[in-house]
């Protein structure tokens, strides 16, 4: 009887030599170092950065009309100019919610990834400061909800709830995935509304601070994620395929909050009905997950289930 040899581990110093669809992959105190100094030199503090009290610009938009969920859609074309900004208002409000729970997700994430790691390590080092950066990000964005008047919007409680089941049990590669899904998206719209001079000075300053901000922490998830999908056993990978598939479900249903088109005096039924049916909606969302769809396919993240679970999100062509 032939005993069977048991798996080689895979240590920090193999990492180097091991190579995935995107190529080698680097060294992770590597990355970390060089991640620590851009935050040394690239941090802001929004309480000193930004003027708060400074009046909003009348006429000025909250986010980019082309961006709205209900953009080109007939509800559109019969909206006034001032309900329009209305709208860009509570949506602006909406995604900022959206992100304090993602932040507030990926910071509990964060902290179970490091656990178990040296304390010492350029690593843990990093993953301590993006927690500092996400702390100030949803300080900064529920800010930004209170100085513009409109309301915070949670999530719907039973998504609420299942992101405590993901806290719980999400598995290293399946946290840095959702991790990437809840920051890429929106940071491809901020990167469009920063520039606007549409767009109230303020959010315009927010935006910045976060893109600045989070073009590092996407590096981080990447690498991470990257040498995750190259090293876990299958039944993670596979695992981290469909969790990943049913968090873009998620993110998707709770991208905009359908209280926004009541508060602006809209009829609900109707405009969940147009965002659902609009052409410019669904290719809008796909181009700011192309970037992040693809790089999740070359790692082998699109697969099975998980890839049927993307293109029913809406996100996946």
């Amino acid at each position: 009887m032939t005993s069977t040899p048991p798996t080689p581990t895979v240590t920090d110093r193999d990492i180097e030599a091991l190579r995935d669809a995107l190529g080698p992959l680097r060294d992770r105190e590597q990355v970390a170092a060089r991640l620590l100094e851009s935050s040394a030199k690239h941090s802001f503090d929004p309480d000193k950065e930004l003027d708060w009290d400074a009046p909003l610009e009348d006429g000025q938009w909250f986010w980019p009309p082309e961006l709205l969920s209900l953009y080109g859609t007939p509800l559109w074309h019969r909206m006034s100019e001032e309900q329009r900004i209305e709208l860009s208002k509570h949506e602006a409000a909406s995604l900022a919610s959206l992100g304090i729970w993602f932040e507030i997700i990926l910071m509990q994430l964060l902290v179970r990834h490091i656990y178990d790691k040296s304390v010492t390590s350029n690593h843990v080092r990093y993953a301590l400061t993006e927690i500092a950066d996400e702390c100030r990000h949803s300080m900064m964005f529920a800010r930004m909800i209170q100085r513009s008047g409109a309301p915070a919007y949670p999530v719907p409680r039973i998504y609420h709830n299942l992101a405590r089941v993901l806290k719980t049990i999400s598995t290293t590669p399946g946290s840095f995935a959702a991790t990437l899904l809840g920051e890429e998206i929106l940071d491809w719209m901020q990167r469009l509304t920063f520039p606007d001079d549409r767009i109230q000075t303020l959010v315009r300053g927010v935006t910045r601070i976060h893109v600045v901000e989070e073009a590092r922490h996407v590096r981080y998830a990447r690498e991470e994620l990257r040498r995750q999908m190259a090293t876990a056993p299958r039944w993670e990978r596979r695992l981290t395929q469909v969790s990943c598939g049913e968090a873009a479900r998620v993110f998707s249903v709770c991208f905009v909050n359908p209280q926004v088109y009541e508060n602006v005096g809209l009829d609900r039924a109707e405009a969940v009905a147009q965002v659902r049916a609009s052409g410019h909606r669904r290719e809008i969302m796909q181009t700011g997950a192309k970037r992040l769809t693809d790089f999740l396919d070359d790692v082998g993240v699109l697969n099975g289930l998980g890839r049927r679970l993307w293109k029913s999100s809406g996100l996946l062509a």
